[in-house]
């Protein structure tokens, strides 16, 4: 029974990562085929200098939230004894994460549409290796929750396909 559950929680994350993942790429990818023409006008507003600086600045907040977030939800599995607990507290600590970063990628192409500023590519490209980060592996799920190595077999096979 506690497979079935951490089975579900685990597709539950992976489902809602691809998603949302799923979503971003694509609107970042239009606005940057926008960026890489030459020939494209969409007749854009001009916006404030600051606001780009608080783009920037948000995009990164953004980053790190995400990341310091994700490590203090994670220590909370430390303090449980039961695996089911440990992988809900992963699983709602890595949703939140994987919100933060579908934000963070909107954020991102908004800011490089309006400002064509090379620096959005940039934060783009670290939100993703963090999106790749919080796609959950029975490895990593294993690593950071620090498992026994019963628990950790559980966790391999509540992660593999039900056949």
């Amino acid at each position: 029974m506690e497979e079935e559950e951490i089975r579900k929680l685990y597709k539950k994350v992976e489902v809602r990562l691809l998603i949302l993942l799923g979503i971003s790429l694509p609107i970042f990818g239009v606005v940057y085929l926008y960026y890489n023409s030459g020939n494209l006008s969409w007749q854009l507003p001009q916006v404030s200098p600051y606001v780009e600086t608080v783009m920037v600045g948000l995009g990164l907040f953004f980053l790190l939230a995400q990341y310091f977030l994700f490590r203090k939800r994670l220590l909370a599995t430390f303090q449980e004894e039961d695996l089911l607990r440990k992988v809900q507290i992963y699983a709602g600590a890595n949703l939140q994460r994987i919100h933060l970063l579908a934000i963070s990628c909107v954020l991102d192409a908004l800011g490089l549409l309006l400002f064509k500023n090379p620096i959005f590519v940039v934060l783009f490209a670290i939100t993703l290796v963090f999106f790749s980060l919080a796609k959950p592996s029975p490895d990593r799920m294993i690593r950071l929750m620090k498992l026994s190595k019963k628990q950790g077999d559980i966790i391999r096979t509540a992660s593999r396909p039900v056949s």
